[in-house]
C-alpha cells in the first residue's frame, strides 16, 4: 500500500490521522488520484484553526481538522473519510436539508443556533452550533460537495436560557402580593415554562419537623403523585430517603440516579427518560436550618457538569429568595393586622372610658357650678377660690374628654359632619374674637380678616369650631412676639382659612409627622408642657371629615401658616335642617380658659405664710420652698397648702426660672413638676446635682407620669424623693418635712440659720481617705434614721467603712436610707456611677423590705454598709414574716433592678430578712 505525501496533511493531530490512512479504501480513491481543487480544499480546511467539515463525493465523505474533531467527540477518529450520514445519523435529518440545498443550488447558508442532536459522550446530548454551508467544486467547476464552517454555541444558548428562568423568577417571585404557598406555585408555574433546563420540580417547606410540599411541576399530574405530599423528618420513612429529602432538609445537595425508576418522565428535545435529580436546601438566615427543600429534575439531554450545578443553586437561592420575602410580607401584615386590632380596640376603650367619665363629670361641674352661682348661700372668699379650681379643671377634663370622644370616633369612621348653612365668614370672625382677650393679655397682637364669601357654606359648626380653635390655641401657645393672623377667603375652587403665626416655627424634618396623632416637638420652646398632642391631628381629621384638607408651612425662627381648604363641591353639601346641637362655643371658650393658665405668671414676691399657720413649735417654721410647676392651678394650690404648714414659698414656671432663683437665693428644698417648657424637672434635678453648691440639696419631683421608669429616672438623677399626682396632701408635707429635717440633721446648727451656701457646700476633705470609725448609736429624732454601731467584718470587708442605720417601717424611709448612704460613701471617692447603681439597688431592697414584712416584732428596717477589700457591701434587714405579693402588685421591677446593679443574695429566717447587695469598687 502506498502512503500519500505528507505535505497534502500539514495541520494538526488530525492532518497525522490523514496522512496514515490508507484512502484507496475510501470512496474517494488513492490520494494520488485527487484532483487538485480537493487538495486545495483539504490544504485548506487543516489549516484553519476554526471548525470546518469538507464532505466530498457524492458519498459525503468527511475530511476535517482538530478544531472540528473537538466538536464530534467520540466519532473522532473514525469519522475521518466515513460517510456523514452515518457519522451523524442521529442529526441527519436536520442537517440534511442544508447540505442537499448548498449541493442543488450552490448557494451558501447559514443557521446562527442550529439545535442538533448528538452522541459524542455517551448519551443523546442537546447541541447547538452557528452552521455555514457552501458548495465545494472540482476542477471543471461542478459542485461536487460542501463545505461546512461551524462553531458550537451550546454554552452561549443554554447560558442565556437558564438566565431567563432565574430572572422570570426574580421578576415574579417578589412574594409582596400572595402568601407564602402561593410563591411558591408562582414559582413552579415559572418553572413549568422551561422544562429543557428543569424537567421537573418541587417545593418542600419546613413546617416545624415536618417537610411540606407546596407546589409541583404539573400539578394533579400523575407524576405529581409519586413524590411525598409530606415528610416528617423525625420518622422520614423509604420515599423521602429515597428522594434525598432528609439530607436536603439538614444542608446537604443530595443527587439522585434512579429517577426512572421511580418517576418514569419524558423529558428534553427528544423525550428521553429523566434519570437524575438534585435535592437541593433552601438557604434561611439559619445556616443549620434550611428553609426547605427544592426537589428539580436534571435533563437527560444536557450533563450534569459543573455549571449545570451551579444553576441549580442559584435557582435554589432565587426560590429560597422569594419564600422569604413572601413570609417577612406576611409576617408584616399580620403584625399590621394585629396593630389596627389593637388600635382598634385601643379606639374602643377611650369611647368606652371617656363615655364612662361623662356621668361623674356632670356630678362634680353641676354642684360646682350651683356653689358658685348660689346668691342664697354665696361662698366665703377662700371656698370660692378652691371651688372655682375644682371648676376650672373639671372644665378642662370634660374638654379632654370631648376630644377624646371625637378622636375615637373618627378612627373607628364612626364620626359624621352636621354639615348647616352657616356665614362661615362671621362664625371663624366669632371664634377668633373669643381668643383676643388672650391673645392681647400674652403681648401679641390678633389680625382677623373675614370678608363675607361669595356663595354660603354648608359645615359642621361643632366641627369647625374645633378646627378654628386648635389652630388658634397652638399659634397662641407656640408665639412669644408679633401676632397671629386670621383670614379666611375663596376664589373659584375653594375656601381657605389661613392661622398664621410669627412663632418659634417647625423644623423641615418635623413637618412629615405633625398631624400624626401624639406627636410633639421635641425640645420645643412652648407657654406651657401641657397638652395630649392630638389637636393637630384632630384639625386633620375633621378637615378631611368635611371634605377638606389641611397643610402647613413654616420656617424655624419665622413662625408658621396653617391652610385649612373647603372645596366648593364639599361646601355646598346638602344642609341638615332642625335644631343645631348643643355645645356650640364650648370648645372656643374652654381652650381659652385653659390659655389663660398659660399666661398667669407667678408673683415674684416671695408667699409668706400666715401668722397663724403652723405650729408655734414647729423647728421648720419659715423654711423656704421653691415651686416649680406649668400649671397656673397647681402652682396656686401647692403655695396654699404649704404657706398653711408656715413655711415660704417662691413659684416660678419652668426650670430654667427655678435655676436662676435657686442661685439668687438657695432655699431649704425644691419643689418641682417634671413636664414643663424650656427646661425641665429632669434637666433641673441633673443641672443641682452637676454644681457642688447644690449638689446636696434637697429636691422632691412631682410628675404625673406614674410607672417605675419615670421613678427609676427621677431617682437615678439624684432626686430625694418622687411623688405621683394626684397626692395626698398629708403624704406631700410629711415627705417635704423628712426631706428638710434630714438635710439640716447633716448641716451644723449656726450653717441652718446662717448663709445658704454654707447649707449646701460638701464637707471639706483634710486627709487621705482612710478607716471610717463606726458611728455610735444616737437617739431618733422624729423620724430620721438612727445611725447604730457596727463592728468591722472579720474578712476585712469593713476596713475602710463600717456604718449602720435603723429606720421606721415607712414608705417615706428609702429617701432617708439614700441620703445617708450617698454621704457615707461620698467620702470615699466611690465612682459616681456606681453610687448610683447602688442607691437604686438598694431603694428597691428598702421599699420590699417595707412592703413585704409582716407582723413585724420591731417596726424598724435596719441599713449597714461595709467598704474594704475592693468591696462595697449593703445590707438591708427586715424584722418580719417574708409574704410574696401578688403578680398585679409587683412585676419583678425591683428584683431586675437589684440584680442589674449588684450581686443579691436574700436570706429570709423567722427572725426576718436580710438582702445583701454587693458591687466591686473597680
Amino acid at each position: 500500500m502506498t502512503r500519500p505525501s505528507t505535505d497534502l496533511f500539514l495541520g494538526g493531530d488530525t492532518g497525522r490521522l490523514m496522512a496514515q490512512l490508507d484512502w484507496s479504501g475510501t470512496p474517494l480513491g488513492p490520494v494520488d488520484g485527487w484532483p487538485q481543487s480537493l487538495r486545495a480544499a483539504v490544504r485548506m480546511v487543516l489549516s484553519s484553526r476554526y471548525p470546518m467539515l469538507l464532505l466530498w463525493g457524492e458519498s459525503y465523505s468527511q475530511l476535517y481538522n482538530d478544531a472540528y474533531s473537538a466538536l464530534i467527540g467520540d466519532k473522532h477518529p473514525a469519522a475521518l473519510g466515513d460517510d456523514v450520514r452515518v457519522t451523524l445519523a442521529e442529526g441527519w435529518h436536520v442537517l440534511a436539508p442544508l447540505i442537499e440545498e448548498a449541493m442543488a443550488t450552490g448557494v451558501a447558508s447559514w443557521v446562527p443556533a442550529l439545535q442538533l442532536l448528538l452522541e459524542r459522550a455517551g448519551y443523546r446530548e442537546e447541541a447547538y452550533f452557528s452552521v455555514s454551508h457552501a458548495p465545494a467544486r472540482d476542477d471543471d467547476g461542478r459542485t461536487v460537495g460542501v463545505l461546512t464552517v461551524c462553531s458550537e454555541v451550546t454554552q452561549q444558548v443554554v447560558g442565556e436560557r437558564r438566565l431567563r428562568l432565574l430572572r422570570d423568577l426574580s421578576v415574579l417571585g417578589d412574594g409582596r402580593t400572595v402568601d407564602v404557598d402561593a410563591t411558591g406555585a408562582r414559582m413552579i408555574d415559572v418553572i413549568d415554562g422551561h422544562p429543557l433546563d428543569v424537567p421537573f420540580a418541587a417545593i418542600y417547606l419546613r413546617d416545624g419537623t415536618a417537610l411540606r410540599r407546596v407546589a409541583c411541576t404539573g400539578g394533579d399530574h400523575w407524576h405529581a403523585r409519586s413524590l411525598p405530599d409530606a415528610v416528617e423528618l423525625t420518622d422520614p420513612g423509604p420515599p423521602a430517603y429515597a428522594w434525598g429529602l432528609t439530607d436536603a432538609a439538614e444542608g446537604r445537595v443530595t443527587q439522585v440516579t434512579d429517577v426512572a425508576d421511580r418517576l418514569p418522565l419524558p423529558a428534553g428535545p427528544w423525550n428521553d427518560p429523566v434519570r437524575t435529580a438534585l435535592a437541593l436546601p433552601l438557604p434561611s438566615a439559619d445556616e443549620d436550618q434550611p428553609l426547605g427543600v427544592l426537589l428539580a429534575g436534571v435533563s437527560p439531554s444536557r450533563g450534569l457538569d459543573e455549571a449545570y450545578r451551579s444553576f441549580h443553586q442559584l435557582l435554589a437561592q432565587q426560590i429560597s429568595v422569594a419564600l422569604r420575602n413572601a413570609q417577612e410580607y406576611e409576617e408584616e401584615r399580620r403584625r399590621v393586622e394585629a396593630m389596627a386590632e389593637l388600635d382598634r380596640v385601643k379606639t374602643d376603650f377611650f369611647a368606652n372610658v371617656s363615655h364612662e367619665f361623662r356621668t361623674p363629670l356632670t356630678l362634680i361641674l353641676g354642684p360646682l357650678t350651683d356653689a358658685l352661682t348660689d346668691a342664697t348661700a354665696p361662698l366665703a372668699a377662700v371656698q370660692r377660690e378652691r371651688v372655682e379650681t375644682g371648676w376650672r379643671n373639671a372644665t378642662r377634663l370634660l374638654t379632654l374628654v370631648n376630644s377624646l370622644l371625637t378622636f375615637s370616633s373618627l378612627e373607628a369612621g364612626r364620626a359624621r359632619s352636621d354639615a348647616r348653612v352657616v356665614d362661615l365668614a362671621a362664625l371663624t370672625a366669632e371664634l377668633a374674637g373669643v381668643f383676643r382677650a388672650a391673645i392681647e393679655r400674652a403681648g401679641l397682637t390678633l389680625e382677623v380678616s373675614c370678608p363675607p364669601l361669595p356663595r354660603p357654606v354648608a359645615v359642621d359648626p361643632v366641627n369647625w369650631e374645633r378646627i378654628v380653635t386648635n389652630l388658634l390655641s397652638n399659634a397662641l401657645k407656640y408665639t412669644f412676639i408679633g401676632r397671629i393672623r386670621v383670614t379666611l377667603d375663596a376664589d373659584d375652587e375653594e375656601v381657605r382659612l389661613t392661622v398664621a403665626d410669627t412663632g418659634i416655627g417647625i423644623a423641615e424634618r418635623d413637618l412629615p409627622k405633625l398631624f400624626e396623632r401624639f406627636h410633639r416637638v421635641r425640645g420645643a420652646r412652648s407657654r406651657s408642657h401641657e397638652g395630649t398632642g392630638i389637636g393637630l391631628a384632630l384639625v386633620h381629621e375633621l378637615a378631611r371629615l368635611e371634605g377638606g384638607d389641611v397643610r402647613v408651612t413654616s420656617q424655624v425662627g419665622v413662625g408658621s401658616r396653617f391652610t385649612v381648604t373647603l372645596p366648593w363641591s364639599a361646601a355646598h353639601r346638602t344642609a341638615v335642617t332642625g335644631p343645631a346641637v348643643d355645645g356650640r362655643g364650648d370648645a372656643a371658650r374652654a381652650a381659652v380658659e385653659e390659655a389663660m393658665g398659660w399666661l398667669t405668671e407667678p408673683d415674684d414676691a416671695l408667699t409668706e405664710p400666715d401668722p397663724a399657720s403652723g405650729a408655734a413649735t414647729d423647728e421648720l417654721a419659715g423654711a423656704r420652698i421653691l415651686l416649680a410647676d406649668d400649671n397656673a392651678d397647681m402652682r396656686a394650690y401647692l403655695t396654699r397648702l404649704l404657706t398653711g404648714q408656715g413655711w415660704r414659698v417662691r413659684a416660678v414656671t419652668d426650670g430654667r426660672q427655678a435655676l436662676d432663683e435657686i442661685h439668687s437665693d438657695l432655699p431649704d428644698l425644691v419643689l418641682t413638676d417634671v413636664m414643663m417648657p424650656v427646661l425641665d424637672g429632669f434637666d433641673l434635678v441633673r443641672r443641682l446635682r452637676a454644681d457642688p453648691m447644690t449638689r446636696t440639696l434637697p429636691v422632691l419631683v412631682l410628675s404625673a407620669r406614674a410607672g417605675g421608669e419615670a421613678s427609676v429616672e427621677g431617682l437615678s438623677l439624684g432626686a430625694d424623693d418622687y411623688l405621683v399626682k394626684p397626692f395626698a396632701a398629708a403624704e406631700l408635707i410629711a415627705r417635704i418635712r423628712a426631706s428638710i429635717r434630714r438635710a439640716r440633721d447633716r448641716t451644723p446648727a449656726a450653717a441652718v440659720v446662717g448663709d445658704p451656701a454654707t447649707v449646701a457646700a460638701p464637707p471639706a476633705r483634710t486627709a487621705p481617705v482612710g478607716p471610717v470609725p463606726p458611728t455610735p448609736v444616737v437617739d431618733a429624732v422624729r423620724d430620721a434614721s438612727v445611725a447604730v454601731e457596727a463592728q468591722p467584718a472579720p474578712d476585712g470587708l469593713g476596713d475602710l467603712l463600717d456604718v449602720g442605720w435603723t429606720y421606721p417601717s415607712a414608705a417615706t424611709s428609702a429617701a432617708a436610707m439614700r441620703r445617708d448612704v450617698r454621704g457615707a460613701l461620698g467620702e470615699l471617692d466611690v465612682d459616681p456611677d456606681v453610687l448610683e447603681d447602688l442607691l437604686l439597688a438598694a431603694s428597691e431592697a428598702m421599699n420590699n423590705a417595707v412592703e413585704h414584712a409582716q407582723r413585724p416584732s420591731r417596726p424598724e428596717v435596719r441599713v449597714r454598709v461595709q467598704v474594704g477589700a475592693g468591696l462595697i457591701r449593703i445590707s438591708v434587714r427586715d424584722f418580719g414574716t417574708w409574704r410574696d405579693r401578688r403578680p398585679a402588685m409587683d412585676r419583678g421591677r425591683g428584683a431586675l433592678l437589684m440584680n442589674a446593679y449588684g450581686d443579691v443574695r436574700l436570706v429570709s429566717t423567722a427572725e426576718g430578712t436580710t438582702v445583701t447587695i454587693e458591687r466591686r469598687l473597680v
